[in-house]
């Protein structure tokens, strides 16, 4: 077997297992020009990230490279406030960088092993009432377009760089990722079980609002939240009051894992022990990698203006849903001015679904999940599974034909476009 059959092999399906890439060649360029030369002789290429995204993103007809033998990059400019990495790299690598240099980012995804150039072109995110995605940190990309030439664009002197940055792969190989940093700060984690609906749903606004981060873990049955996570930056003027009794539930006793009956062993601290900032924001400790797991994962973003009425929309098809549901995650996400971002003008409430790995029955239930929230805009996330096509994406994106003429000014002959962006962005 060369050494290439060998990585297709071990890579041939992404970590939740549910995608079989069909890319009959894995490439991995050890320097910017190496990677310049493969895309210039490439007829279709994709870069592969961490591979935990749910969907064909990732996929090619031809090449798909993979950053990991690229020399790594750990720039940081303590004047300007930034940090620059290589896109192969991760973000729980990066925090702890950061953490040692008493810096930080303002946020991280419930899960820190993603790959940086993959979340930021997918517009994935974390939590809270005034954080932003993990994209909106950018301030500097540095990509291979469609021709093999090397661009740099930024948010100081690119025009159309808010085009760049959530880019599905579809513009071009990200080498390079810049982003805003801030001084280090500390997060105390609190988690209440069984927090009533009701309450919750009296004042949105003041449930999600009382932490700097907050998340509602539910299966959209009965009348009760299953968990809310709520990470306390100390300090920030937020409540520092978290009683033993909140919103009808009950402060948990032990440290818990998000889905019922699951060890909470490779659970970020809670029971309110503070700790440095990467060590709570994730869900999930970066000491142990999830294993490549029996799930699904579909997520949409409405504007935050309907987020009662689609909450009532979902508990309403919790018959439906309910079955093939493992667990579902409520969040917020602030608005940006990226152009294909899931909040992209908006502040937002994102309805994330973990799914039993049971592809044919998500491919139906997200269907009926679309139709329901079909009336709030919902914005599917651009890397997990949903049903979707272009035609009903373009209305929800008022700069979606500027994306479009701008991958095909950076992208002429159509090497980065596959399937799945054929299907939700170009059209078929």
């Amino acid at each position: 077997m060369t050494q290439q059959q060998a990585v297709r092999s071990e890579r041939e399906r992404n970590w939740a297992g549910n995608y079989r890439y069909g890319a009959p060649e894995v490439r991995h360029p050890e320097s910017v020009g190496e990677l310049q030369a493969l895309v210039r002789g490439a007829s279709c290429i994709q870069a592969l990230g961490s591979g935990h995204s749910f969907n064909a993103i990732a996929d090619s007809t031809g090449i798909q490279v993979s950053l990991d033998r690229m020399p790594p990059v750990l720039a940081i400019d303590g004047q300007a406030m930034t940090v620059t990495v290589g896109g192969g790299s991760n973000y729980g690598t990066l925090a702890v960088a950061l953490a040692e240099r008493g810096l930080a980012l303002a946020n991280l995804a419930s899960l820190p092993h993603i790959s940086v150039a993959g979340a930021v072109a997918t517009a994935t995110h974390g939590s809270g009432d005034g954080n932003a995605n993990l994209a909106a940190a950018v301030v500097r990309i540095v990509l291979v377009d469609g021709t093999g030439e090397l661009r740099t664009v930024t948010r100081a002197d690119t025009p159309d760089f808010a085009g760049h940055v959530v880019g599905m792969g579809a513009l071009g190989i990200v080498t390079e990722v810049t982003l805003a940093v801030e001084p280090a700060f500390i997060v105390a984690q609190h988690v209440y079980r069984d927090v009533e609906w009701a309450q919750v749903l009296a004042d949105y606004d003041a449930v999600t609002g009382r932490a700097y981060s907050v998340s509602l873990f539910t299966d959209w049955s009965g009348d009760t939240v299953g968990q809310a996570w709520f990470k306390q930056r100390i300090g920030d003027g937020r409540t520092a009051d978290y009683p033993a009794e909140l919103l009808g539930g009950r402060a948990a006793a032990e440290a818990v894992h998000p889905l019922p009956g699951v060890s909470a062993v490779n659970c970020t601290e809670q029971l309110g022990l503070p700790g440095q900032w990467q060590d709570r924001l994730p869900h999930f400790r970066m000491e142990f990698m999830p294993s490549a797991g029996e799930e699904i994962q579909s997520e949409y973003l409405v504007d935050r203006v309907h987020a009662v009425a689609a909450i009532t929309a979902l508990r309403g098809l919790s018959g439906v849903i309910t079955p093939l549901l493992q667990v579902a995650e409520i969040r917020s996400v602030a608005a940006d001015d990226l152009w294909l971002s899931t909040a992209g003008g908006r502040d937002s409430v994102a309805f994330h679904f973990t799914w039993f790995r049971d592809q044919a029955a998500v491919e139906e239930v997200v269907k009926v999940v679309e139709a329901a929230l079909a009336p709030f805009g919902a914005r599917p996330h651009w890397g997990k599974v949903f049903d979707a096509d272009a035609s009903s994406l373009a209305p929800l994106y008022p700069r979606f034909d500027d994306f479009k003429a701008l991958a095909a000014r950076l992208d002429p002959e159509g090497k980065f476009r596959n399937a799945f962006l054929q299907r939700t962005v170009f059209g078929r």
